[in-house]
């Protein structure tokens, strides 16, 4: 599986190419799709570009890459968006439109009770396992591990020289992971390598802009169609 990342913590300071409105991120999935992206992880934005879980929000955005593409569409719901674990819940509760699954970082407060109440809603859950968190060890001992869609080992070293190790390392402490699909990602330094670990390990992994702004020449991206294209290569490859 190559999922696609489109936009993330992005904002308009780190280039046009990062899609921050419905249309331009429908758009966006559309041009990633075509190009071999099987599934879609996107970060609804409020008009000033910030990360929300707004029902409002999270439904347009959701129609609008529906209309495009025929993947599933998932979203986050890090505690940046919203750093209240009990106002998060509320904000789920109040999701009138559903993702098909939403990612959930187990280091982070309340992670147990949003993945809880996503699996009561419907919608499947990504455990978000970052290294140099405590993260693997809390999803070890979870009732909820074997119940998540994927579990998303998420390197956060964003060295080129380290970051394989690093991921080694994450894996190594995922264990088993409760038997559940593994979709292994670094980022800015780090993506192209652990994408490249990826392919050599047989595991799923994504690209985006979310998660990279250049090419593995160091040419800025201009676009995440173009992230997914160079990134297949480069999967295929390993």
């Amino acid at each position: 599986m190559m999922q696609v990342c489109l936009n993330g913590s992005r904002t308009a300071a780190d280039g046009v190419a990062v899609p921050l409105t419905p249309e331009s991120m429908a758009d966006s999935a559309a041009g990633a799709v075509a190009a071999g992206a099987t599934d879609i992880h996107v970060h609804p934005k409020t008009p000033c570009g910030r990360d929300t879980l707004s029902p409002r929000v999270l439904g347009a955005t959701l129609a609008a890459i529906r209309a495009r593409v025929p993947v599933p569409v998932g979203v986050t719901t890090g505690a940046w968006a919203e750093p209240d674990p009990a106002a998060r819940l509320e904000r789920i509760r109040g999701w009138t439109v559903l993702p098909d699954h939403a990612s959930v970082n187990w280091h982070e407060p309340g992670a147990e009770e949003t993945a809880a109440l996503l699996m009561e809603r419907g919608v499947g859950v990504e455990a978000g396992i970052w290294s140099g968190t405590d993260g693997a060890r809390r999803f070890a001992a979870s009732a909820l591990g074997p119940r998540v869609l994927r579990v998303l080992a998420e390197v956060t070293d964003p060295d080129p020289l380290s970051a394989v190790a690093s991921a080694r390392g994450l894996l190594s402490d995922l264990g088993s992971a409760h038997g559940r699909p593994v979709l292994l990602h670094g980022e800015d330094g780090g993506a192209w390598p652990v994408l490249r670990l990826a392919g050599r390990l047989g595991l799923a992994t994504r690209v985006g802009l979310e998660d990279v702004l250049v090419r593995p020449d160091g040419a800025r991206a201009g676009s995440n169609a173009e992230l997914v294209a160079v990134g297949l290569v480069e999967y295929g490859r390993s």
